[in-house]
């Protein structure tokens, strides 16, 4: 398959002649034509296993014309070949004498896909900042699309600084022009600063900036996307966190039909909504592949999972603007005599959690400390009401959480936040919304025996029972934290006793 700009692009599509156009070759076309190829090859190999008939290829051509007419593609050229001995693949097939088209060679050899990347906007992602020494700064990388010279202006993306390009810095000497695909090094005029991931761009042609993006995703692994997990999005050299806010719809490949639904499983194509960490700069997809492909990266296992199309930016992104407030959380918190913090307790149901946050809280209270518990049962019946168990609710769940806990920080309080929180990537996503100090994981390390001894909803029965699904412990998984600032065992000592190791610990980080 080759990509290039969306109007010249080409790509081969193989389809067992036995077996006809199956599901596997509707979902490749479907992306072929999410990543704006227009020209295909339609190669029906193995014509010698159904006695090179002629009103086979028919059949598939016209089952595949039919299915592939809302795709949009300008060209479809269908041959007919047997890979086995080459025939119509580099020479005409003597068995074939009814095709009268090309070679599936021949034609690969005279199809246009020359690419008109130096006729659009000039988009430079900067790869690296050059200084080998105290007398030069250049910036390098590769001319994604256009092209600039001495002298042009050009702007700064995200921050919107205006530069003149100086010079056009290679190995080989400098340049007078670079345009798409030529890798150099530009310095400027004016002193600027800079950084990896910056987009240079032309000045009356400006990317779009935003940290929220609607975009069409391919999914690659085989554990399901679940909107409100955050992963790492990498789009050229920018490097960002983002989170699937919601999934619009997927997409049906046998029929093209928008369906409902809220998680992607492996090779489902989809329609979502995405935020960014931070202001991502970008381009549509259709416009410019280059600066609007991106794909998506486990933060824990580091497999990409996704590859994304970006569609547009949401409006909304640039319509809200953070409010600064004259009193801040540190006032808040020393009114209090106090440093606000989370304490997030995890750990199986049962585990001690709900007990040990009382217990806390209580001495805390006693002391003149101010804070609030958020009790997984208890938020379940307001805020996260309209949330079920499945590993999709559980993601959202502890986002609503994990936001909310950060609001009572901002109050100045010590928040005590008691859920299971089964997944790594949901307690590293929720830390990474507080400021160094303020979030301590605590593991309640419970055994799931001991769990299951003291039952005292009576829960772990019923799941044994088949009468609860998707229970912690049971058929959904718990993973351990790694690196919690504190794992309590609560099957051989008193609540009371681990709420005095707690405490201590505070002084010690000079909570209270």
């Amino acid at each position: 398959m080759a990509t290039g700009a969306s109007n010249c692009s080409f790509a081969v599509l193989l389809v067992d002649a036995r077996n006809g156009v199956l599901t596997q070759t509707k979902r490749h076309a479907c992306i072929v034509s999410l990543l704006g190829i227009r020209k295909l090859a339609l190669a029906i190999n193995k014509m010698d296993l159904v006695g090179f008939d002629q009103s086979r290829f028919d059949a598939i051509v016209e089952d595949f014309a039919r299915f592939s007419e809302p795709l949009g593609f300008e060209q479809v050229t269908c041959v007919p070949v047997s890979a086995l001995k080459g025939d119509n693949v580099y020479s005409p097939s003597a068995h074939m004498h009814w095709y009268h088209g090309p070679t599936l060679l021949g034609h690969l050899e005279t199809v246009d896909v020359t690419r008109d990347d130096k006729e659009q906007a000039f988009r430079f992602p900067v790869q690296w900042v050059n200084r080998p020494h105290l007398d030069f700064r250049g910036y390098a990388g590769t001319v994604a699309s256009g092209a600039v010279k001495p002298g042009d202006e050009v702007v700064i993306e995200p921050s919107g600084k205006r530069v003149h390009v100086a010079r056009i810095v290679t190995a080989d000497g400098d340049l007078e022009s670079a345009a798409a695909g030529d890798a150099v090094t530009l310095t400027f005029a004016e002193e600027v600063d800079v950084s990896r991931g910056d987009v240079l761009a032309s000045l009356g042609a400006r990317p779009q900036v935003a940290d929220q993006i609607a975009a069409r995703l391919v999914w690659f692994d085989d554990e399901p996307m679940l909107p409100g997990r955050t992963y790492t999005l990498k789009c050229g050299c920018q490097t960002v966190t983002a989170t699937i806010s919601s999934l619009k719809y997927k997409l049906n490949v046998d029929n093209l039909d928008h369906v409902a639904g809220k998680t992607l499983e492996l090779n489902e194509v989809g329609s979502c909504n995405l935020a960014t960490g931070k202001a991502l700069v970008f381009d549509p997809y259709a416009e410019n592949p280059e600066t609007g492909s991106f794909i998506l990266i486990d933060r824990f296992t580091h497999a990409t999972v996704a590859a994304g199309m970006i569609e547009f930016g949401l409006r909304r992104a640039t319509n809200i603007q953070w409010q600064v407030l004259s009193i801040d959380k540190s006032a808040r918190a020393g009114q209090k005599g106090q440093k606000a913090c989370a304490l997030w307790l995890t750990g199986l149901s049962g585990s001690g959690k709900s007990t040990l946050a009382n217990a806390l809280e209580k001495r805390l209270y006693t002391l003149g400390r101010h804070t609030y518990v958020l009790d997984g049962d208890n938020v379940r019946h307001g805020l996260n009401k309209d949330l079920g168990f499945t590993d999709v609710d559980r993601v959202e769940n502890i986002r609503r959480v994990a936001e909310t806990a950060k609001l009572f920080v901002e109050a100045g309080l010590i928040v005590l936040v008691s859920f299971i929180s089964p997944f790594r990537s949901e307690r590293r996503m929720a830390r990474e919304l507080f400021e160094e100090g303020e979030f301590m994981e605590i593991f309640v390390d419970t055994p799931l025996a001991v769990c299951e001894a003291r039952d005292p909803k009576g829960l772990y029965r019923k799941a044994r029972a088949g009468l609860i699904s998707n229970f912690t412990g049971i058929d959904s998984d718990y993973e351990a934290p790694e690196r919690a600032e504190m794992s309590l065992k609560t099957s051989n000592s008193t609540a009371e006793t681990l709420a005095e190791t707690v405490l201590a610990e505070l002084r010690r980080r000079q909570v209270i």
